[in-house]
């Protein structure tokens, strides 16, 4: 309480928790930008809850202050091989333990390039990612994927809730990519990104359409989910009819090729999802390039 107190002062927005498993459930809840984390709490344990933060896609880059009485160098070491930012003691001074949480949210706010709506990685990490793979000469596949019919939801239904679209086909990505250890990225809008294995992409792909289009009635209202369609203006300001919110990838990979440059994949990626969307009056798709040579479909 007394913490709470210190900290409401200094300006902070304070959630807390009784246990380990509250405490968790919190931070799946609302995304803090810090946590304070006890060691000795019932239902789970403060490493238990660190370990869980840091292996989650969407919470890893929350940094996270270990508060403890054990003053053992194991406990320490511990608390950091879970994943933990910082370690403090108890008894701890609080003007040392405010300039350490301000240097943290400082650092994380310096070292986060993340789309503020998924919190998942923006263009420079994911630029480095398809760099680093492209410098060791790595076997990889580049998924590009984006909504069909996106802005005809987002005129309708509005941007609050084509922003829970985006955070749940998110979600989506990042649950089938790490059964492959894939990295997954937001490059804006409903445009995201995933570098996997190429051996293992088209499987991918086809699990990310199958999720997809099982929860896309979640996102429409009765009325519309019985009709199969909504209708508004098109681009020409006509009305129209757009079917239910659908899923394109386009896949580039140098499982058949060599590719050498950033510049290559972009281009290839932009074709490939180009070629998927052209199929998006039939539902969700995707397009590999298999070609062995670059030249025009």
């Amino acid at each position: 309480m007394m913490l709470e107190e210190a900290l409401h002062t200094s300006g902070y927005a304070v959630l807390r928790a009784q246990n380990g498993v509250e405490a968790f459930q919190k931070v799946q809840t609302h995304t803090p930008d810090l946590v304070l984390l006890d060691v000795q709490m019932p239902g789970m344990d403060g490493f238990t809850v660190c370990q869980k933060i840091k292996s989650d896609m969407m919470l890893r880059h929350i940094p996270v202050m270990m508060l403890t009485a054990q003053t053992g160098v194991t406990s320490k070491v511990t608390g950091l091989e879970r994943g933990a930012d910082d370690y403090l003691t108890k008894p701890f001074d609080l003007q040392e333990l405010m300039a350490r949480i301000r240097t943290l949210l400082r650092r994380t706010r310096q070292g986060l390039e993340a789309n503020p709506l998924t919190r998942l990685p923006g263009n420079i990490t994911i630029e480095n990612e398809i760099l680093r793979r492209l410098e060791a000469n790595q076997p990889f596949a580049v998924l590009y994927l984006d909504l069909n019919f996106f802005k005809a939801y987002n005129d309708i239904y509005g941007f609050i809730r084509g922003d829970d679209v985006i955070k749940e086909t998110a979600k989506i990505i990042l649950k089938e990519a790490d059964k492959d250890r894939g990295f997954v990225g937001h490059i804006g809008g409903d445009d995201f990104i995933v570098l996997t294995d190429p051996q293992t992409c088209e499987a991918l792909c086809e699990r990310i359409i199958l999720r997809f289009d099982e929860s896309v009635s979640t996102f429409y209202n009765e009325a519309d989910r019985e009709k199969g369609f909504i209708e508004t203006k098109d681009r020409r300001g006509q009305m129209a009819r757009f079917p239910l919110l659908s899923i394109a990838i386009g896949v580039v990979t140098n499982k058949y090729r060599q590719i050498s440059s950033l510049g290559e994949v972009s281009s290839i990626g932009a074709e490939m999802k180009h070629f998927a969307k052209e199929r998006k009056d039939k539902g969700s798709s995707f397009a590999m390039d298999r070609r062995t040579e670059h030249r025009p479909l």
